[in-house]
């Protein structure tokens, strides 16, 4: 089994947290897969520290419920693009 880096795990969950970040803005930050980030803030952290953990599933509960809408804006700014082209 693969070790837990405790130190990775926390500095994603203090990223979320201050940045209001989403799971794929972490990932690019820190280097890994967005599976291997939500993995580490929802299982490994609730083990590491559960203070830590609360705070990030706020932020992960409130991109959870505005996912439709920034998938509708980028959906419009994408046929906008197309439409100045022609």
């Amino acid at each position: 089994m693969l070790e837990v880096n405790e130190e990775r795990v926390k500095s994603e969950a203090l990223y979320i947290i201050e940045n209001n970040a989403t799971v794929r803005a972490c990932a690019a930050v820190f280097g890994v897969g967005k599976s291997t980030v939500h993995t580490d803030v929802t299982k490994k952290l609730k083990r590491i520290d559960k203070g830590l953990y609360i705070e990030v599933k706020k932020v992960l509960g409130v991109n959870l419920s505005e996912r439709h809408l920034r998938g509708g804006y980028s959906t419009k700014k994408l046929y906008e693009k197309k439409k100045t082209r022609v």
